[in-house]
């Protein structure tokens, strides 16, 4: 019975957790399903996003301004990760590397070489707070991670309709023949790190409120968890969610699964340092599932003979 009361108290937390991350999947989803690239800026963009809310904050900048700010601050990761991608011929993965690694140096200069700065939601107008979520008001988080998963979600419905945002899945999709069809690959691979990432400090600037301090360790391992979600809402979804928008959909729902999974776990009494290690095995068995289906159905089609697929019709 004590089981279920903690897992009950803990479930908003959770939630308000899951949603918040989730807009980081959906950045994640951007270059790892869209644009077909493995980008790893995101565990220093994680960061990049809270520092730069907080930072802003606490010098009396509006909060809707520090979110702008911090959304800026994640495209201009996203173009460093481009650039050395496209102009350098770096590989996608090495470039999300280096630009991880100069995030960190960067990141401590922006919270004037502190590994965490905090804020007080007492004395700052946060837009979301951990003490507000089991409360019935406009500014529980989880209702305001839902406001703006649905807004994110229709920005980007829009923008993948476009002209830009079609030559930006076309890339993904195929890169030789959108280069043979006059499409700037290199321009749209740019446009979508950017994008990523960009909506990857923004969740940050949101998480770094709602737990009310920035961290310059807080986006470590965060590719785990936006390929986890990434990867539970394909699985889960994929077979009845095909428009795009309920594909994003489902990676933000992947992400409140991930976090309620875990909650559950620590409830169940997994030792917090084993957290990392869980993930990793969370992400391996969904990744592994698609194989796994394959591999069954290759089995049963080699099980039935020929020409014997119709007999029960016959």
């Amino acid at each position: 019975m004590d089981f279920f009361s903690d897992l009950l108290n803990a479930m908003p937390g959770a939630l308000a957790q899951g949603l918040i991350w989730g807009l980081m999947a959906i950045g994640v989803y951007i270059t790892f399903k869209v644009l077909d690239l493995p980008d790893l800026t995101v565990d220093g963009t994680m960061c990049t996003g809270g520092a730069v809310c907080i930072m802003l904050m606490t010098h009396g900048v509006n909060v809707w301004v520090a979110l702008v700010v911090a959304f800026v601050a994640g495209l201009a990761a996203g173009a460093l990760t481009g650039l050395f991608h496209t102009a350098m011929g770096i590989p996608a993965i090495l470039a999300g590397i280096l630009s991880q690694l100069a995030l960190y140096s960067i990141n401590l200069r922006i919270m004037d070489d502190k590994a965490n700065q905090a804020i007080n939601p007492d004395n700052y107008d946060l837009l979301v707070s951990l003490r507000d979520v089991r409360q019935l008001a406009a500014d529980n988080p989880i209702l305001v991670g839902l406001l703006f998963t649905a807004v994110i979600v229709a920005l980007l419905y829009w923008f993948f309709g476009t002209e830009l945002g079609s030559g930006i899945r076309a890339t993904g999709a195929n890169p030789n023949m959108s280069r043979a069809q006059g499409i700037n690959v290199g321009r749209n691979k740019v446009l979508g790190l950017m994008l990523s990432n960009g909506i990857v400090a923004l969740s940050s600037a949101l998480y770094a409120q709602y737990q009310g301090f920035a961290d310059v360790n807080a986006g470590r391992g965060a590719i785990v968890i936006g390929l986890a979600a990434v990867i539970i809402g394909d699985v889960l979804f994929a077979r009845i969610f095909h428009n795009f928008a309920l594909k994003l959909v489902a990676v933000a729902i992947g992400a409140v699964i991930y976090y309620v999974v875990l909650q559950i776990v620590l409830t169940l009494g997994l030792n917090s340092n084993d957290l990392k290690l869980f993930s990793a095995l969370v992400v391996a068995v969904f990744l592994a599932v698609p194989y796994w289906k394959g591999k069954a159905f290759r089995g049963r089609a080699k099980a039935i003979p020929a020409g014997k697929e119709g007999a029960p019709h016959a």
